[in-house]
């Protein structure tokens, strides 16, 4: 099955935004805390704990009364789910043959039973798969709940959507970091990501280690043309969270040591309406927001940008490959 695009939209159950599952009617085998874990679910062949073999998930024990589990999932961020994601990777024979999937919008962390709508309705599971689940509904919730039937293992959820912040209210004088995750910032597309997500880049706090960050393999040409950086180099595109203006500029190079970027550079648009394709395929051409800086290791760098312009996306040029690990656009929204 295609990979959806909606999971490249911000997920808001996400732990690093603070997310939770706050109930579960019963997690016996499997903590019901791991159904929202950041990493991609492990199978340990000899793990066991005092109720039996450890998984990677939430899972319930066998059902010998009538009804069904759930699991009560608060959100990270109110916002406007697009889709979600119901994995059971490594569940083979302990996984729920059915799911549903409900949300509600609720200042409670658990909300009373009349607050909970159906977005998904009753839907067959396999096990050690994962299974997309598209939705329309241009509400903001807070919370989803998840339903198996009658029991089992799930490895992971993950709710897709976008941050809701009522901007119309929000203070213009106020300086934010543009790009956060937490506010609404997303990234587009990397041309490599092979040992971290640009996502990363936008996270709350520190990085915690190089894996969280976004790093780029070596660029192999590097052997035969010394030059190389020069002429191409790894690229990441992120989405403001709003149009703003950029006041301040931080790259941290956080725990990259050995493998941080020699130079970087900044590029910045001011978009509407266009779709992803054709934002990246553009990227190229935008304006110069920061010229080359050169960069260490392990450190933050601060900068001023180039021009105070309204923009809403940026293209974060690394040379000639590596390794960063946050990225932060300080600065004003405007609404002109």
């Amino acid at each position: 099955m295609p990979i959806p695009k909606f999971t490249k939209l911000t997920n808001l159950a996400a732990t690093r935004l603070d997310a939770q599952v706050v109930f579960a009617t019963d997690d016996f085998f499997a903590d019901k805390a791991r159904l929202i874990n950041p990493e991609a679910p492990v199978f340990i062949t000899d793990k066991y704990d005092n109720n039996g073999k450890w998984m990677d998930g939430w899972e319930s024990r066998r059902k010998r009364v009538e009804g069904h589990d759930f699991a009560v999932i608060k959100l990270g961020r109110s916002g406007i789910i697009a889709g979600f994601e119901v994995d059971t990777s490594h569940f083979t024979g302990n996984f729920p043959p059915f799911c549903a999937i409900e949300v509600a919008r609720s200042d409670a962390d658990i909300p009373d039973e009349s607050s909970w709508q159906e977005v998904v309705a009753k839907s067959v599971l396999q096990g050690d798969s994962q299974h997309y689940y598209a939705v329309d509904s241009g509400e903001i919730w807070t919370h989803v709940r998840l339903h198996i039937y009658p029991d089992g293992g799930v490895a992971r959820l993950r709710v897709y959507g976008q941050v809701f912040i009522d901007w119309d209210s929000f203070d213009q004088s106020k300086t934010i970091d543009l790009a956060a995750l937490e506010y609404g910032g997303r990234a587009v597309y990397a041309n490599d990501t092979h040992f971290g997500v640009p996502e990363n880049l936008i996270a709350p706090g520190k990085g915690i280690n190089m894996g969280d960050g976004w790093e780029t393999r070596r660029n192999l040409e590097r052997a035969t043309d010394p030059d190389y950086w020069t002429k191409v180099h790894d690229f990441a595109i992120l989405a403001l969270a709003h149009m703003g203006v950029v006041e301040r500029i931080m790259i941290d190079t956080a725990f990259f040591k050995g493998n941080f970027p020699d130079r970087v550079s900044m590029q910045a648009a001011n978009l509407n309406g266009l779709s992803d394709r054709d934002i990246i395929e553009q990227s190229k051409n935008w304006p110069e927001l920061l010229s080359v800086q050169k960069m260490t290791a392990d450190s933050e760098h601060e900068f001023k940008p180039d021009n105070g312009k309204p923009i809403t996306h940026i293209r974060l040029n690394v040379f000639p490959d590596g390794g960063v690990s946050r990225l932060r656009l300080f600065g004003k929204i405007s609404r002109i």
